[in-house]
């Protein structure tokens, strides 16, 4: 008899309130989404102090029964809403972007393919002209903040540009380019230079500007050596360095193209090896 009472009251639970299970399994993931879209970013610091602000004001209004703050509380609501979204248009911008351009909506990625193809022959090229240089791929965190630091190009991605933005005897060689929705976006920026102790003292400024930048967003940051041409990719603050050509390609395509396991060809045994060597410091630095 308890069983089937049991029985009987989980299939009422089921039919009366499985849209509210449905209603709270959407929230959560909304919830989440957002999280991972924010926890990143500068303006989660904002975000988790007005949550406190405004939590411990609700609490202590209705516990002491504040009614001026309680009044306060919701008709401040409406005018934080706007200002959360734009405290937070960049970071909306790029997700609402990502979102369009995934592959559930989009089922041609030859654009993206093209584009990393297009990167990989102008750090091949600077590489074995031995030309210092320092690319910031942004992916879901906007650089905005560091393109104001630079020259804006807006500009169609090409080796010949790149080579004549990172020669020697230009005014934005000494500086980071920054890469976003298959074109130029700024030249000349300065980057973050990363204050961690690293364990190979021959890095140089540049390479340190590289794991600035991945510390700081979810970039990804290309560096070649002026010095020895190697190619290194830095991460969420971890380097790749010393690839070759193919493993510098194929890291890319993991990096950007995981989805397509039909273009992940990766020797891992051929970049372990690769990535293990060291090499001279890269003396030129980011701008001051």
């Amino acid at each position: 008899m308890d069983l089937i009472s049991l029985q009987v009251t989980l299939a009422g639970l089921l039919t009366n309130y499985w849209r509210d299970a449905v209603e709270i399994a959407l929230l959560w993931l909304l919830v989440y989404q957002l999280y991972r879209i924010f926890r990143a970013t500068r303006g989660a610091k904002i975000l988790i102090g007005l949550a406190v602000v405004i939590i411990f004001l609700t609490l202590a209004s209705q516990l002491l029964e504040l009614r001026v703050i309680e009044w306060i509380v919701k008709s401040a609501t409406a005018i934080l809403a706007f200002a959360l979204l734009i405290i937070f248009q960049p970071e909306l911008r790029n997700a609402l972007a990502r979102l369009g351009s995934s592959k559930f909506f989009s089922f041609a990625t030859t654009q993206q393919k093209v584009f990393l193809e297009m990167v990989a022959d102008s750090v091949v090229k600077l590489s074995k002209s031995r030309c210092g240089a320092l690319f910031a791929i942004e992916r879901t965190i906007s650089l905005e903040d560091y393109e104001s630091t630079g020259v804006i190009l807006d500009a169609q991605l090409s080796t010949e540009l790149v080579a004549s933005i990172f020669h020697p005897k230009t005014a934005l060689h000494d500086g980071g380019m920054i890469l976003k929705n298959e074109r130029i976006a700024a030249a000349g920026c300065i980057f973050p230079v990363s204050q961690k102790e690293l364990s190979d003292r021959s890095l140089g400024l540049r390479h340190r500007a590289g794991f600035g930048i991945s510390e700081e967003s979810d970039a990804v940051a290309i560096v070649v050596s002026e010095e020895t041409g190697q190619i290194s990719i830095v991460t969420e603050g971890k380097i790749d360095r010393g690839l070759s050509e193919d493993a510098f390609r194929a890291k890319l395509e993991e990096l950007f193209l995981a989805h397509d396991q039909s273009h992940q060809e990766v020797d891992h045994e051929e970049l372990d090896g690769e990535v293990s060597g060291s090499g001279p410091s890269d003396r030129d630095l980011v701008s001051d």
